[in-house]
């Protein structure tokens, strides 16, 4: 087995409160669909663990660490940094969240798998250094990629988020480092309203965020050039070390906090095209950790698909 799948059913204690989008049928629908579907079998299981603190300040400060914390042990209902719903046990599970994705970077990076698909909640591409936002109390994925430099020595990282929202933040966090590459396909204009093509970078980071602000209504045709004439390019001259997938699936047709077009097959095919790339640049070393996806059936569905391409290269 070369495909790792991260799940683990504590996931779900995590819960925004009644009506939220973001809610634990999230996980539970994956959950069915992968089982319903054959795949589980076919991969590698990637424990999770809780995260230490030390592992969140690669990208948090400690002094956001202990906010989150204590004013979700205070019973709030949201953070105070900003529009995140919290439960008693988010706190918790945030950082089982951030663990499991770092799981997962070690059995990449380790040669024991070659890619892996983490299907953590809550998600994590809004979080700021300071800030939880968007659903988000830290940057899982940002994190993942600290940790694949710091434990591993990886001396670059790309990021491919095709959420339908623009990461805000993890571009925040690697703006001015040059280390990390992050690319961004999303809808625009839209939350959290950045994300511009004259983002690029700044400092040592300049020409290391690469940015593609679309109109509602886009689809694969779109996508898909974006991705063949300039991400693509611009990932071969980076070379890096690992491949990480932003994976939102609120992207999809259908979504009701997206207005994107893109298709189960079309997440296969995105997905294939930053296998190869992985292939070609990094001993096939990719990660991907689950973002957005409302839709309760489509997110199943669409996360069944991209899995299904994760496994096929193995």
């Amino acid at each position: 087995m070369k495909t790792g799948l991260l799940l683990d059913p504590l996931y779900t204690d995590h819960d925004p409160g009644p009506g939220h989008p973001e809610c634990p049928q999230r996980y539970q629908a994956i959950m069915k669909a992968l089982t319903a579907s054959d795949l589980l079998p076919k991969f590698a299981s990637i424990p999770s663990r809780a995260a230490e603190m030390p592992e969140i300040e690669r990208c948090h400060p400690r002094p956001y660490i202990e906010l989150a914390r204590d004013e979700v042990a205070a019973g709030l209902d949201a953070l105070s940094t900003g529009d995140t719903n919290v439960c008693s046990k988010s706190y918790d599970i945030a950082t089982r969240a951030v663990g499991g994705v770092l799981n997962a970077v070690d059995a990449v990076m380790s040669g024991k798998l070659t890619r892996a698909f983490c299907a953590v909640r809550p998600p994590g591409h809004h979080a700021r250094p300071s800030q939880g936002m968007g659903f988000c109390l830290f940057n899982n994925i940002a994190l993942g990629a600290r940790h694949a430099q710091k434990q591993h020595g990886a001396a670059k990282v790309v990021i491919v988020d095709w959420d339908v929202h623009h990461g805000n933040g993890t571009q925040d966090i690697f703006y001015e480092d040059g280390s990390v590459f992050f690319a961004s396909t999303h809808q625009s204009p839209w939350y959290p309203f950045t994300g511009h093509v004259e983002e690029t970078g700044a400092g040592k980071g300049k020409g290391s965020t690469m940015n593609f602000p679309l109109p509602a209504g886009t689809g694969m045709t779109q996508i898909s050039e974006a991705f063949e004439t300039k991400l693509l390019p611009a990932i071969a001259a980076f070379k890096p070390d690992l491949i990480m997938i932003s994976a939102g699936f609120d992207s999809r047709v259908d979504d009701p906090l997206g207005k994107f077009k893109l298709t189960d097959a079309d997440f296969a095919s995105l997905t294939k095209l930053l296998m190869k790339a992985a292939e070609e640049h990094c001993q096939g070393r990719l990660v991907s950790v689950l973002e957005g996806g409302y839709n309760l059936s489509g997110l199943a569905t669409a996360v069944t698909a991209h899995v299904g391409a994760l496994v096929e290269g193995a």
